[in-house]
């Protein structure tokens, strides 16, 4: 069971990617992948986040785990801002925090055994000191994820996609860490295994105590493993609210529209589609006040002037909506 002790924060989180053009390639602007994100995680839960394709959630996944640095604002981890910490100084952080890559085929090396490829996490941080203990920790890792023994001495090419992306999570699992970004790690994986992948990791994170940030675009996913929600459309968050709150009570239109597009299992049952007009805007140039106005079916002229504030409407439920909650 989550706590309401925070694990994870991130207050005012930007990341703007700088884009050349010209003979000289100066910079001329900038790509707003991430721009104003406050968020927290809490311990030993799961917290969802769902957008659209190129809306900002794996950059934001790789901020908070500091593979990417942030163009400004902070990341405290445990309560320690994180963003100061230099590179040097943050192993004892790394060891804390780890990732499930989305691609299971790209995030191994090729040319390393299994074995090579979990006991290269021991050699880095110094985890185990005896070959003879690191091949023993490595089978128990295999055998935690559901692989077998024997398959440390093979090579990823020998495996299929989702044996590959066990060996991803046992990866992740080497270091002892307490909080798992897990970067859409089922949607390159047959429907067939991805049910077996989500209920392994529900069993990993009851067994060791895990706190995950969970991103994935498809809701149904969402919706089995997680414990909050939050919706992320150009670089920022713009609902968040207890899983069961946001699928029964969608305040913001664009959370509206999402859920309205959920298949349902049965065919008698009809429902209003709330299609979304136009395309997803630029991050180059995205549009003043609410980014999401020039889509919205309610949008005012203080939508298009004015940037709605990120605000509790009610316990635990926030929008960033200058409309909700009247449209719910």
């Amino acid at each position: 069971m989550r706590s309401r002790e925070v694990l994870v924060e991130t207050v005012d989180l930007v990341k703007h990617f700088p884009v050349s053009a010209g003979l000289f390639k100066r910079v001329r602007s900038g790509v707003k992948a991430v721009d104003g994100v406050d968020i927290k995680v809490f311990k030993g839960e799961t917290l969802g986040l769902v957008g659209e394709s190129g809306c900002g959630k794996s950059t934001l996944g790789r901020l908070i785990i500091k593979l990417l640095k942030p163009t400004r604002g902070c990341i405290k981890f445990d309560g320690i801002d994180v963003t100061k910490i230099p590179d040097k100084q943050f192993r004892p952080y790394r060891r804390r925090m780890q990732i499930i890559f989305q691609d299971p085929y790209a995030s191994l090396n090729p040319r390393l055994t299994v074995s090579g490829i979990l006991g290269e996490a021991f050699k880095v941080h110094k985890i185990v000191d005896s070959r003879q203990e690191r091949r023993k920790r490595i089978r128990e890792l295999l055998e935690t994820v559901g692989l077998a023994a024997e398959h440390a001495d093979r090579y990823p090419h020998e495996f299929s996609g989702g044996q590959r992306q066990r060996i991803g999570i046992a990866r992740a699992l080497a270091v002892n860490p307490e909080f798992i970004v897990a970067d859409e790690p089922i949607s390159a994986l047959d429907v067939s295994i991805r049910a077996q992948i989500l209920n392994l990791m529900v069993d990993l994170q009851e067994k060791f105590k895990l706190t995950y940030l969970f991103i994935a675009h498809d809701l149904s996913v969402i919706k089995h493993i997680s414990d909050r929600v939050a919706v992320m459309y150009l670089g920022r968050i713009v609902e968040l609210a207890e899983k069961g709150e946001l699928f029964t009570k969608p305040l913001h239109p664009y959370t509206q529209a999402l859920l309205s597009s959920v298949p349902v299992p049965n065919p008698e049952l009809r429902r209003d589609r709330l299609l979304l007009k136009g395309e997803v805007p630029s991050p180059l140039n995205p549009p003043s006040g609410c980014r999401f106005h020039p889509r919205c079916r309610y949008a005012k002229d203080v939508c298009v002037k004015v940037v709605p504030e990120f605000r509790e409407v009610w316990g635990g439920h926030y929008v960033e909506c200058h409309l909700a909650p009247d449209l719910h």
